[in-house]
């Protein structure tokens, strides 16, 4: 995945991105413009904060995040501001940045890295490149490693689990949802969850009322701001109170997972799939003996 070449004057780095597409630098990069808020989680977790120059809306995590200057959102780019910035490296969301954008970001000739990813692996692996393109290894390495035992030891305690139907909306009005080709229907999978929407062929489809009805999830599963706690609303899942036949409805099952912890491919997902493992634990066991 990564490479390092040593000449007499320099170490160039080069790595292999999420699209597949081969980064070199000549040195590490010292100035970064993040372009989706995930990616500025991922050069935190790096090592290199204190590198990123410019980054997107919603970039709020860690605090620090915060005071990043902004350079637009997912949908519209301040190029010129970019441009100002005078970047070495660009780490954008291949599928979350408006493609003709792209198109003019790398028109400009300043190192682009696709991040795209779609296993809890991946996340590890951003970690470790980005590390690279840095010259951050060691905290890249130490950030991943820890990553990748938080999920180690939650594979671990679930992995023999008896299964749990799991139905996650995405959003309520028009109803979403995930199929599998996505990094949180693996962390239903690691829970010992069943996706029910597994197999559709949209990554993000758009479902009917009945459909829900007819996968009858023992579980239903929403992002909210924060985790479930006993008695609280859910407005979002309200809807399907109508349906007391529905497993999920019948047995107590609706869960709300914070939405910062499961939309995001970053180590914090280990944090929300902690919380979605223990709610399919309540859904276990609340079935009749």
């Amino acid at each position: 995945m990564l490479t390092l070449s040593a000449s007499p004057s320099f170490a160039a780095i080069t790595v292999t991105d999420d699209s597949g597409a081969s980064i070199t630098l000549a040195t590490p990069a010292t100035r970064v413009v993040s372009l989706a808020p995930h990616v500025t989680e991922l050069l935190f977790a790096a090592g290199g904060g204190s590198r990123i120059v410019g980054a997107v809306t919603y970039s709020d995590y860690p605090k620090e995040a915060q005071a990043i200057p902004r350079v637009g959102d997912n949908k519209a780019l301040d190029l010129e501001r970019i441009v100002a910035l005078h970047p070495d490296l660009i780490v954008v969301w291949r599928h979350g940045n408006a493609a003709r954008q792209m198109d003019r970001l790398q028109a400009l000739g300043i190192p682009i890295f696709f991040s795209e990813p779609r296993h809890l692996d991946d996340i590890a692996s951003n970690i470790d490149r980005l590390g690279a393109l840095l010259g951050t290894e060691a905290n890249a390495r130490a950030a991943s490693a820890a990553f990748t035992r938080d999920i180690g030891s939650l594979r671990t305690r679930y992995a023999h689990r008896p299964p749990v139907g799991v139905f996650y909306q995405v959003w309520d009005d028009p109803l979403m949802t995930l199929n599998r080709d996505n990094v949180f229907s693996e962390v239903i999978a690691l829970c010992g969850g069943v996706n029910v929407f597994a197999a559709n062929d949209t990554r993000v489809p758009t479902i009917s009322t009945e459909a829900v009805l007819a996968a009858n999830p023992e579980a239903i599963v929403t992002a909210t701001p924060g985790a479930t706690t006993p008695n609280r609303a859910l407005p979002a899942l309200d809807r399907w109170k109508r349906w007391g036949s529905l497993t999920a409805v019948a047995r107590g099952n609706l869960f709300g997972i914070d939405g910062d912890l499961i939309n995001r491919p970053t180590p914090r997902i280990a944090l929300g799939a902690a919380e979605l493992c223990r709610d399919l634990e309540q859904a276990r066991g609340r079935r009749e003996k």
